[in-house]
């Protein structure tokens, strides 16, 4: 069977903490936050309450925050699917959904990811960076910024607010 062009985030599955498909098409018509979180790093204390912050704020009005841990940055998303969940969940209260842990970068890279990157690029070309890259996507499932680990969740609610219609 020939790899058909992916257009769109909704042209992806990916595995939940459990290992359990999901479709993507499944966020059709919600905007996408899409971060590569991590629980041990240096922007973990202050990203995960702001995207919890920003999902409570929104959800209501379409906004979807996709998490997917990543272990590739120092180490610092060393546990297993479980326990990043119990993380999440339990430090940060995440209503969001995060995702089996991934490798952003690389030649086994989630292929949502090398999608990412390729629709935008960062300041080091494609690649991720380090810990909390996001990215907004349109309710088309296209993806309009990027932004670096260091962008705080709360400084790109105006961006959000606009894709979501919010005044």
């Amino acid at each position: 069977m020939a790899t058909q062009s992916k257009q769109s985030v909704y042209d992806f599955t990916v595995k939940d903490a459990k290992g359990q498909d999901v479709d993507l098409s499944n966020y059709r018509g919600k905007v996408l936050l899409i971060v590569n979180v991590a629980s041990q790093c240096g922007f973990t204390n202050s990203n995960y309450p702001e995207l919890t912050t920003l999902y409570q704020r929104y959800k209501d009005q379409g906004l979807e925050i996709l998490g997917f841990p990543s272990n590739q940055f120092n180490g610092q998303e060393p546990g297993s699917n479980e326990e990043i969940q119990e993380f999440v969940c339990t430090r940060f209260k995440a209503e969001y959904p995060v995702f089996a842990k991934v490798d952003v970068n690389g030649k086994n890279a989630e292929p949502l990811y090398n999608f990412l990157k390729s629709s935008k690029g960062g300041l080091l070309g494609d690649s991720i960076k380090w810990n909390f890259t996001k990215f907004l996507v349109d309710k088309e499932g296209k993806v309009v910024d990027r932004y670096a680990p260091t962008t705080t969740p709360l400084s790109i609610e105006k961006d959000i607010k606009k894709l979501l219609g919010v005044a």
